[in-house]
């Protein structure tokens, strides 16, 4: 008779560790008319697989295309948003998943590609799925060990690191939850009493909290996200000043403009000209 015995050493103690990553819910969505393309954070770690189609990624200024077999992991609080590509309608899986982080200098994201490998992660997210969908006995530990056992599958590419949050580095709660809210509706009209109201909070010792976590306060970082998605806007349209600084929720243009100056160190008028002139000097010569 043949055997083979196989003798398992004590661990190394992996960067990722079973109990400190959890997953908290897993979606599968399929481009359609309704599709709502809006910048936007999450208070965990995210990782995206795209299962269908083709698109792009996008965060904050950053914008690169996507296709099957790609993965994006893009860490908590972190503002993306995902565009499909017309004829080629974008599916994907998402595994929202706490106590995780991408480690290096990439700007709180990871992008791999699958050129091999990508039937076992299918397999993964497809029990995973399943698991969740019928949600019988048992479930929710089956499905946290599948994630793990992908998660060591990952840490096993070159270049790419994963690590679990440490306690003392977790945002407060009261904090994320302002800022994911204003990540979510910069565009409206908001005051700090209302910022204050979401986190059940008293709004003094917001401004103070908020500005222990993030050196910013809440105002501020709103003004800040506004300013963000002005720069898209006055790269990417046609709108005027006056139309721009009602879609992002400026009293006036004159504030927009006010506030613009003060972040970026230019008017918007030159920051359209030089971000147009740049787009100019890319194109290729024919």
């Amino acid at each position: 008779m043949h055997s083979t015995h196989y003798i398992m050493p004590s661990s190394d103690h992996a960067a990722v560790e079973e109990s400190s990553a959890k997953l908290l819910y897993v979606s599968c969505a399929q481009y359609s008319q309704e599709w709502n393309s809006t910048l936007h954070t999450h208070s965990c770690a995210e990782l995206f697989f795209v299962t269908g189609g083709r698109g792009r990624f996008r965060l904050q200024e950053e914008s690169f295309s996507v296709a099957v077999g790609d993965l994006i992991v893009v860490n908590a609080n972190v503002p993306h948003t995902e565009l499909s590509q017309e004829g080629s309608p974008m599916e994907y899986t998402v595994l929202g998943v706490d106590g995780l982080e991408v480690l290096g200098d990439t700007g709180g994201f990871a992008l791999l590609h699958f050129d091999a490998g990508w039937e076992e992660i299918q397999w993964f997210l497809r029990l995973i799925t399943q698991e969740a969908r019928l949600g019988q006995s048992g479930y929710q530990d089956f499905c946290q060990h599948l994630l793990y056992a992908m998660l060591i599958r990952l840490q096993r590419r070159d270049g790419f690191s994963l690590t679990s949050d440490e306690p003392e580095r977790k945002i407060s709660k009261e904090c994320s939850l302002v800022r994911r809210y204003i990540d979510n509706h910069f565009k409206e009209n908001l005051t700090l009493d209302q910022l204050a109201d979401v986190a059940h909070m008293n709004k003094y010792y917001l401004v103070h909290a908020f500005r222990r976590e993030y050196n910013v306060s809440p105002i501020s970082y709103l003004i800040s996200r506004r300013t963000q998605e002005s720069r898209f806007l006055l790269s990417n349209t046609d709108h005027t000043l006056s139309q721009i600084a009602q879609i992002l929720g400026f009293s006036s243009p004159s504030y927009f403009s006010q506030s613009f100056r003060r972040i970026e160190g230019i008017s918007p008028q030159e920051y359209r000209k030089l971000s147009r002139l740049a787009a100019e000097n890319d194109k290729p010569n024919r």
